[in-house]
């Protein structure tokens, strides 16, 4: 039995919208590219014919990684989630003890994980350490860097 899969309803669309293009663009865009690769003579030499093919292959295991993802998606928006502690799809705002600065991360699901984004992984070194804690306390957590001092200021669910 597969694993359940948290997201929220935005990585939810994302992922959406990604396993849509696939399926239906990109599949086409490869077949058309399988198909004029084949024109060029001799496929067991053709290098286009192999570059399409194992594009084909890439582009169909994502679509099967994706299908089995959203087959088993439970949106976190719809779950009764405390917010007085840290779980998966809040918005903790730290100050590092260490650097003497305020971040804002929102703990999110490794599918949905995005630096740029500011959104961490539950299962992240940051993310493990984080989960179940409440407001105003100082943590510490082991990172590949070393350890480092946090100071959990405000605990936010989005709207």
């Amino acid at each position: 039995m597969a694993q359940e899969v948290y997201l929220t309803r935005a990585g939810f669309e994302k992922l959406s919208q990604e396993l849509g293009y696939l399926t239906t663009k990109e599949r086409k865009k490869i077949s058309k590219a399988i198909g004029e690769a084949r024109l060029l003579g001799d496929i067991s030499e053709n290098a286009e014919y192999d570059a399409a093919k194992d594009a084909q292959a890439h582009c169909e295991a994502r679509i099967a990684e994706l299908e089995l993802k959203l087959s088993n998606v439970r949106i976190i928006e719809d779950q009764n989630i405390p917010s007085d502690k840290i779980y998966i799809g809040a918005i903790v705002t730290l100050k590092d003890l260490d650097q003497n600065k305020s971040l804002k991360y929102m703990l999110v699901s490794p599918e949905e994980a995005s630096i740029e984004e500011n959104k961490v992984s539950f299962s992240s070194p940051i993310g493990k350490g984080l989960m179940g804690k409440p407001a105003d306390l100082v943590v510490d957590i082991e990172i590949p860097d070393g350890k480092k001092r946090f100071k959990i200021l405000k605990i936010e669910r989005p709207a």
